[in-house]
């Protein structure tokens, strides 16, 4: 992984998409230590952090990290997920937040140098191509040591650099004796279904 000293990089994380792909290569990220080693890089301007939350729900275990992240760096980007009912009666709840970061890299793409994305969704190829014609360069984080590979190929070949969380782990992964995020217990639970692997959670009415 290479970044100029002076090129200003701003992070922009799919949280639900950060978490699928370091829990499929077995370990947690730690967002204090994941934060501190990218600033330390090059000139650095901001993270932002999205994810979606089920607004309906008393309690919710994602809220702990959400409000650490809020007041620990973080840039939070957060939106209610949506409830339907598809053909087969069975309630869904959808929680993309794709277009929220398209959007955030589209208006920074002129005030950045680099710009590092936190997801292996290969529906991200295009906004990747565009930010890239506007000058800045884009590398990809992401896994392609878990089976199946969390990155697609077309986002990888788009990237002007690929990383693997994997080769990060010593410097984002979490100490499980650590203290400083305080998560529940149903943590991992909580952001498994707000997050919506593949957007979606399905469940029986």
């Amino acid at each position: 992984m290479y970044f100029y000293s002076k090129e200003r990089i701003a992070l922009f994380i799919d949280g639900s998409n950060l978490y699928a792909a370091a829990k499929s290569v077995g370990f947690d990220i730690d967002y204090k230590r994941l934060l501190e080693f990218f600033s330390g890089q090059s000139n650095f301007i901001r993270a932002y952090y999205y994810t979606a939350l089920i607004d309906d729900q008393e309690y919710s275990p994602i809220r702990p990290l959400v409000d650490w992240l809020d007041y620990n760096g973080y840039t939070m980007i957060t939106k209610p997920t949506k409830e339907f009912t598809d053909s087969t009666g069975r309630r869904k709840i959808k929680g993309n937040m794709d277009i929220e970061i398209a959007i955030d890299m589209m208006e920074m793409a002129d005030k950045l140098d680099h710009m590092v994305l936190f997801s292996g969704d290969g529906d991200f190829r295009r906004l990747v191509e565009a930010v890239q014609n506007k000058g800045a360069r884009v590398t990809v984080t992401s896994t392609v040591k878990s089976s199946p590979p969390m990155c697609a190929d077309e986002l990888r070949r788009q990237s002007d650099q690929f990383v693997d969380i994997v080769d990060l782990k010593d410097h984002i992964g979490r100490d499980h004796g650590s203290e400083d995020i305080p998560l529940p217990e149903d943590f991992d639970e909580g952001l498994e279904e707000e997050g919506m692997e593949e957007d979606e959670l399905v469940t029986s009415t």
